[in-house]
């Protein structure tokens, strides 16, 4: 069901990823207002950004790490007449997020993306594996998505920029690294975030 889930959330990301123009009214194939020329690269770091952005704005603290990046090409859409692509920057949360505590990350994550000034494009609430899908004002599609176990997995793909090398993420995250290509399961306690009952009401 991990594994599952993964590909199912990362189909959608690239397929998301792939009629996505800097230029939001463009179409793939044609050349339209070009609002930013800048490289694929420089389109992850931005990404990179986000996802950080993201992450450390969750309080208490989560344990995470960087998930496999993964680049797409764009079809036919072309920048100056150059190929261009995508990029899919992922991460994992380590900590373990009992039951009753996940639709409160889930809240805490959905109103930070509102305050930075996302628009929240899909809510899926269903009771085992609840997402939310949302967009930046660049047009970079976040989402977040609760797999098996209760793990955390979140996505940034970047609209459709220069195609170029991309470098893995240069941000830190926080968590333990791990051997081999799949995310181990969630191992780290934390007496917030692991409780098993639901979070306390904030106070008047």
């Amino acid at each position: 069901m991990k594994l599952l889930r993964i590909v199912l959330v990362a189909a959608l990301a690239i397929g998301m990823a792939g009629c996505s123009s800097p230029d939001t009214s463009g179409a793939q194939g044609k050349e339209k207002d070009v609002v930013s020329k800048i490289s694929l690269q420089e389109a992850a770091e931005k990404a990179d950004a986000i996802m950080l952005d993201t992450m450390t704005s969750v309080r208490p603290t989560l344990n995470w790490v960087h998930d496999a990046s993964t680049a797409s090409g764009c079809g036919d859409y072309t920048i100056d007449g150059k190929e261009t692509g995508a990029v899919t920057r992922r991460a994992a949360v380590m900590t373990i997020v009992a039951e009753a505590r996940r639709g409160s990350l889930l809240g805490v994550v959905e109103r930070h993306w509102k305050e930075q000034g996302y628009t929240i494009t899909s809510v899926d609430s269903d009771k085992e594996f609840p997402a939310i899908d949302a967009r930046t004002a660049e047009n970079f599609q976040v989402s977040v998505a609760v797999g098996d176990k209760g793990q955390f997995f979140f996505d940034v793909v970047t609209p459709c920029f220069i195609d170029s090398e991309v470098a893995s993420p240069k941000t830190k995250a926080n968590g333990t690294p791990f051997e081999g290509a799949d995310v181990p399961y969630p191992s780290v306690h934390s007496d917030f975030w692991s409780a098993n009952t639901p979070p306390p009401s904030p106070s008047p």
